[in-house]
């Protein structure tokens, strides 16, 4: 099993497989683990999940957080596959789930994730990240804490700097 890396940069091990999109034609295979699955299938599907506790779901770059309002807290993890780690609409897919649809079980981050993307993950929502493969995850607390600040408003603060250094 790969190990996970949480927002506080303690790393631990992985139990939750990413299961992924089956061919046409082909039914979805769900193992015995814990496992993340395509929303979309999750919620054509729903009704037969209801039962295990150890199902989430993963978003792809192009999917809409939107189609989970009204059930998104009854699932204990969302993944956001990011594809490639020039594609940004992983952020956008964490900050809408994290303010407006109020999700607040473990946000994950997988895919092509980087070191240098961490903390920017973390600001947008994020809570734990599967780094790809040829990256040193030991070195991942101290990207997570690179910046003691952050300029902007987003998840982890609701004032940009200027305001908070005015008060």
């Amino acid at each position: 099993m790969p190990d996970v890396i949480t927002s506080d940069g303690s790393i631990r091990q992985d139990d939750w497989v990413v299961v992924p999109r089956p061919a046409d034609g082909e039914s979805l295979d769900i193992p015995e683990q814990p496992a993340l699955i395509p929303a979309d299938l999750w919620l054509a599907g729903k009704e037969h999940f209801e039962d295990r506790d150890d199902i989430g779901v993963w978003l792809d770059s192009h999917d809409e957080p939107e189609t989970l309002a009204g059930v998104v807290n009854e699932l204990p993890v969302i993944a956001v596959n990011f594809p490639k780690f020039s594609d940004g609409r992983g952020y956008s897919i964490a900050r809408l789930l994290r303010e407006r649809l109020n999700y607040q079980n473990e946000l994950r981050a997988v895919g092509d994730v980087l070191l240098d993307q961490l903390q920017f993950m973390k600001r947008c929502g994020f809570d734990t990240y599967v780094l790809r493969a040829d990256k040193d995850i030991n070195k991942a607390a101290r990207c997570l804490n690179f910046f003691t600040q952050g300029y902007q408003a987003a998840t982890d603060t609701d004032e940009p700097l200027f305001r908070r250094r005015a008060s």
